[in-house]
């Protein structure tokens, strides 16, 4: 998983390509940001550019000097595959946490010179289940890291993490992914087709763990539904003609199915909000419905998008304290 492989982030890959190249990479690293946005792969690109047997080396046209990894080398593959000597990974056991023994056996193989690579690389995979111990024993090895070695924390939830140990690390942010990021990767990794990975990158919210792990069918189908509500209220206040939108909505009742369609309305709702703002189509969330979402935009002002986004906000809240799905339904449809 070389740096050039990995999907979005370009500043922060270009960023650790020319410390590595520069050899001024920081000794300690923080990676923090959603949940399945490619932190993890990041940090294997990083352990690889670091001990490519053939690394490929760039300059950039500001004079900058790149190295990426090949990707293809025998260091390459075994770090891949996790067997690399020198690379290793800290994740939590079973309980849930990382604990100490596991970061002390860690800081121990730092202590020697790399056995096969020229660097050391230490990932501590969901570093925010550390326990205090296990922090405060990694604090003192953040300090006065060894030499030829590399700690990359990666986390979702970094300020769970000690105030202490987060200064130690240069932190990296990473952002969630674009949609149209997330659909290509889908289209190509998974053989999707084009509508079922639009719908399920924008239901993603920017996370391919989280677009691989919902199911591409229901995404559809929640975006489809609530993008018929959307228009069949855009231009009509009956009250009658809108409680038959709710019972699209709500479907069988399904909270979780309800709960999957207010987020597609709530998506759609912020894309024609972008629209109508002139904002910048690159963010919207649902690209290939762009024609649909313009039409909607003669029927809500700034106004009524604000109402609509905050309405289904309350709603979702509402579902998720007990409420019934059916009044929940009839409610967001008489308030769009």
């Amino acid at each position: 998983m070389a740096f050039r492989a990995i999907t979005g982030h370009r500043p922060i890959r270009d960023l650790l390509a020319r410390a590595v190249g520069r050899g001024t990479l920081p000794p300690s690293l923080l990676f923090s940001g959603p949940d399945g946005v490619g932190k993890r792969l990041t940090a294997v690109a990083l352990a690889q550019a670091l001990n490519c047997d053939r690394p490929i080396i760039t300059t950039t046209t500001q004079g900058f000097t790149e190295q990426d990894a090949c990707g293809e080398c025998a260091a390459c593959s075994r770090i891949a595959r996790g067997v690399h000597a020198d690379v290793f990974t800290i994740t939590p056991g079973d309980s849930g946490t990382i604990k100490l023994d596991q970061v002390r056996d860690a800081i121990d193989r730092t202590g020697y010179r790399p056995f096969e690579g020229r660097r050391r690389v230490v990932t501590v995979d969901d570093a925010h289940a550390l326990n205090l111990e296990s922090q405060n024993a990694l604090l003192k090895t953040l300090e006065e890291p060894p030499p030829a070695s590399v700690f990359v924390l990666v986390t979702d939830r970094p300020d769970v993490l000690l105030p202490t140990v987060r200064s130690r690390c240069q932190r990296l942010r990473f952002g969630p992914l674009a949609t149209a990021d997330v659909a290509a990767l889908l289209v190509q990794e998974q053989g999707l087709g084009e509508a079922d990975a639009f719908a399920a990158a924008a239901a993603s919210e920017g996370s391919i763990g989280r677009a691989l792990e919902g199911s591409a069918e229901d995404a559809t189908e929640a975006r489809d539904v609530a993008a018929r509500l959307l228009q069949g209220t855009a231009g009509s206040t009956d009250p009658r003609r809108r409680l038959d939108g709710a019972k699209l909505l709500v479907g069988a009742g399904d909270r979780d199915e309800l709960a999957r369609r207010l987020r597609a309305l709530s998506s759609l709702i912020r894309d024609v909000g972008v629209l109508s703002s002139s904002g910048d189509a690159h963010t919207l969330a649902n690209t290939d419905l762009r024609p649909q979402l313009e039409t909607l935009t003669r029927s809500f002002d700034a106004d009524r998008l604000l109402n609509a986004f905050a309405n289904v906000d309350r709603a979702l809240v509402a579902l998720d304290r007990n409420a019934s799905p059916k009044i929940v339904a009839d409610w967001v449809a008489l308030n769009l």
